[in-house]
């Protein structure tokens, strides 16, 4: 007879113990020692009364057969059983709950000065406390009617859902709250100034959590086993006439477990108030090699400090200290939860260290830069390119074998294309400009990928439930993350260093973003999605989406650190200033940048359209016009993707040579020719169509972008929300193509559609290559950034030198300019001021040039 009694009580009763002890020893430091008690012991006390229920629940349900097959379990014990689990999966989630309350609660202690910090402190605990009360009601009403839930045998009228199936499809929720608390603290204690070895125990006291975590993924690999297994199994017997599930045999290591996580998340929950403790009974450990605890207020190197960290402070809950955690052992005051250990002032460049190895410098000026000063941070942002490149991939493979294994016909299928799109129209303006206006660029950065780890782990429930509508939401999710990060990542590229390089790094780091659209494909189709056949092999894919999310995670971490450049609205105006003649020239009865705006997104939203709309068919067409070919429409398709990559890295070299309003209209020329030859050509002629198509559609993007964002100044962050928000294009008109396709019966001739669309957005490079106004306002100038006024000194009188704009002597592209881009000095030639207060002053002189 299998048994699997005997580990799971074991495990179970050690854990439960060990977070006994835990809290008992948190309270005799609270009480004896820092005497005090704070609403965050108290919901800890809530959770270890819910866990010794939760435990118990699991003791007893063991002793009833909980680990043995159903054949080996009495019937007598069968009532109880159920009981038992039903009890034990109504107590899972308030039990968690309690605990990442308590911890939330005691973070809203470490200070009241970071709004930002308290802010997402509320949120995740609304969240936590949210998701926990929904899925507790969740497992109360599993069966209809409810005692069906705890019955020995399902009545014949009832109707329950499989428990392993709810717990596998909640667990993202936990894993998302589990890393929000693992790296909220994280803005506190990198601005702490402590010894060395306090350092040490803080990283280590705050780091707890990721055992939670871990813990928390063991789990999830135990119940996906037992999900597929018992899959396996139900199938394998189904033939032998057997109805039982042996449900307490393949959830028994899946509820050990569920008893692990919760205990462990105690434990660690614990270990912060146990510093006072820790201190009294052995302060050598606390204190550091110098034999003191705290840094010396008069020491020259450190900077002016906030008051001490004794100083009570007055909170939502009351009187509240900072926590114990950097407690050091006193022996005349009576609160060991006293710090004598001081914070450095956030105002002072140095204090902005991450335990002396991060340098948190104040950023860069982005309009300020050179080329060469430029290329770090357009590196460092390309990888968020890379980043949704590959995940636009990802999604398409995935979508495809989802699509197949539920049998979605080809409307249903669009619906998953357009609500990804349907992202960029919700949360550019209502997300990403709020954050970048008031927060900038790295917290838009930030942002992003925290939604778009959101949509990944959303993946889990939608694959285990095989559900289309969680299928939807998750593909919504991502786009949105995906829309705030390109909201705030093309006005980056185009704006970090001289402008007259905009075109050519956007479509550089576009060009990345392509590439990363041709791995993933392969990577999807030929490594991790090849097997992906049925549902449970689905639900396998559930790991490459952690990793995903948890990437994206640690990436936001990293963008945290970062010395991100930055450019403030009046920045923006001033440099927009510099041009303001060219910009406010209004031949239509309006200022001709706002013209060039609103036409710019009125050719985004009619490219993307018309882009998504080849790539969702090119395969349909593929099929059609060359049926006897030698490969499959996805060979075919990673061929047009590479060749759309290479195509922005050539429009980026184009660049200096031509024009980029020129090569806007030339790739608009060729996406409308080649998309008109597609409907009239058949076989490999079709195939060579197509494939110019992907070549001419490939460098419009960015230099429509770059375009209509020229000279928005104090606009521009909303200008770039507008125009991201303009690729939602993408959700909708391919609907009008597939109507057509089914009205004609034919691939070639509903690409009617592709040509319309594509002429509509090539009305703005006709106007931006007609109207004069227009092209002296987004032609390039050379060295278009912002500088640091020169200063030249005539004998006997003050003076100040002001850089004036050079007019623009090129017919061409960057090359007929190249002194703009190589280092050197400043080729622009000074205007003398005389005068007290003409440092303070600006000039502005518009260049007088002849337009090409």
């Amino acid at each position: 007879m299998q048994d699997r009694r005997p580990e799971v009580l074991v495990v179970s009763i050690i854990f439960f113990l060990l977070a006994t002890i835990f809290v008992a020893l948190r309270f005799v430091s609270r009480i004896w020692i820092v005497r005090r008690v704070a609403i965050h012991d108290y919901l800890m006390l809530l959770a270890w009364l819910i866990d010794l229920g939760f435990s118990f629940a699991l003791f007893y349900a063991t002793s009833q057969g909980l680990g043995l097959h159903d054949v080996d379990i009495p019937v007598a014990q069968q009532t109880n059983l159920s009981r038992a689990n039903y009890a034990f999966t109504v107590l899972y989630n308030p039990a968690l709950m309690a605990v990442k309350s308590s911890i939330l609660v005691f973070y809203l202690t470490l200070t009241q000065g970071e709004k930002t910090f308290r802010y997402a402190n509320y949120v995740t605990l609304l969240v936590v406390n949210a998701a926990g009360l929904a899925l507790t009601f969740i497992n109360v009403f599993q069966c209809r009617p409810v005692a069906a839930a705890f019955a020995a045998a399902l009545p014949a009228n009832a109707h329950c859902t499989d428990i392993l199936t709810l717990y596998l499809s909640s667990s993202p929720v936990n894993i998302v709250t589990d890393l929000a608390i693992l790296f909220l603290p994280n803005p506190i204690l990198t601005r702490m100034r402590l010894p060395r070895k306090q350092k040490i125990i803080l990283v280590i006291t705050f780091s707890f959590g990721f055992f939670v975590a871990v813990v928390d993924v063991i789990r999830i690999a135990y119940l996906q086993e037992a999900t597929t297994s018992r899959e396996i199994a139900l199938r394998q017997i189904h033939f032998q006439n057997y109805g039982g599930g042996d449900f307490a045999w393949y959830a028994s290591l899946s509820f050990m477990w569920s008893v692990l996580e919760v205990n462990v998340s105690i434990m660690c929950a614990c270990v912060p108030s146990l510093k006072p403790l820790v201190a009294r009974l052995v302060p050598k450990m606390i204190r550091d090699s110098e034999g003191s605890t705290q840094t010396s207020p008069s020491d020259p190197q450190l900077p002016p400090a906030l008051p001490p960290a004794d100083a009570i402070l007055t909170g939502p809950f009351g009187p509240m200290s900072l926590p114990e955690v950097t407690a050091g052992p006193t022996g005349t005051n009576t609160d060991a939860e006293a710090n004598t250990t001081t914070l450095t002032s956030t105002s002072d460049p140095r204090s902005m260290t991450f335990f002396d190895f991060v340098n948190m410098r104040t950023p860069a000026n982005m309009l300020k830069l050179s080329n060469k000063e430029s290329i770090a941070p357009n590196a460092i942002t390309t990888v968020l390119f890379f980043l949704w490149g590959f995940a636009y991939g990802f999604l398409d493979i995935l979508n495809d074998q989802f699509q197949q294994i539920v049998h979605l016909d080809g409307w249903r299928s669009l619906g998953l294309h357009c609500v990804y799109f349907g992202g960029y129209l919700v949360a550019p303006p209502l997300v990403g400009r709020l954050v970048l206006k008031h927060w900038g660029f790295k917290s838009t950065f930030i942002t992003g990928l925290c939604f778009y780890a959101c949509g990944s782990l959303i993946f889990w429930p939608s694959a285990v439930l095989t559900s289309y509508s969680a299928f939807l939401i998750s593909n919504f999710i991502t786009g949105c993350g995906l829309a705030i990060l390109e909201t705030a990542a093309n006005p980056f590229i185009s704006l970090c260093g001289p402008l007259e390089n905009s075109e050519i790094r956007l479509n550089i780091s576009q060009g990345v973003q392509a590439v990363g659209s041709v791995l993933s494909p392969l990577l999807a189709k030929r490594v991790l999605f090849r097997s992906v056949t049925d549902v449970s092999s689905l639900v396998d894919v559930q790991w490459t989406y952690l990793g995903i999310a948890l990437f994206d995670v640690l990436l936001a971490v990293a963008f945290y650190y970062l010395p991100i450049p930055e450019a403030s609205d009046e920045d923006l105006e001033e440099l927009a200033n510099r041009r303001r003649d060219d910009n406010r020239v209004a031949p239509f009865g309006v200022p001709i940048v706002w013209v060039t705006l609103a036409l710019g997104v009125w050719s985004q939203f009619f490219y993307v359209a018309g882009q998504e709309v080849f790539s969702t068919s090119f395969g349909s067409l593929v099929t059609a016009a060359y049926p006897e070919s030698h490969m499959d429409e996805f060979s075919y398709q990673t061929i047009g993707r590479s060749i759309f990559a290479i195509g922005r890295f050539l429009a980026a070299f184009l660049q200096w040579f031509l024009k980029p309003r020129w090569i806007l209209l030339l790739s608009y020329i060729g996406m409308v020719v080649f998309a008109a030859l597609c409907m009239r050509t058949t076989g490999p002629a079709a195939i060579a169509m197509g494939m110019m198509v992907f070549l001419f559609e490939s460098g419009a993007f960015s230099i429509i972008f770059a375009i209509a964002l020229r000279g928005t100044g104090r606009h521009t962050k909303t200008a770039g929300s507008l125009l991201t928000a303009a690729i939602s294009g993408g959700a909708f008109l391919p609907y009008a193509q597939y109507a057509a396709q089914h009205a004609t019966n034919s691939i070639p001739d509903s690409y009617s559609v592709l040509v319309a669309l594509f002429a509509a957005g090539a009305i703005f490079p006709i106007y931006l290559n007609l109207v004069p106004a227009a092209k002296k306002q987004v032609d390039p100038v050379p060295n278009e950034h912002l500088r640091h006024t020169r200063r030249r000194r005539r004998p006997g009188v003050k003076s100040n030198a002001l850089p004036r704009e050079k007019g623009n002597p090129s017919q061409g592209g960057v090359y007929s300019r190249r002194r703009s881009v190589l280092d050197g000095p400043d080729p622009l030639p000074t205007v003398e001021l005389s005068g007290p207060n003409s440092a303070s002053n600006s000039i502005s002189i518009s260049r007088s040039n002849s337009i090409a």
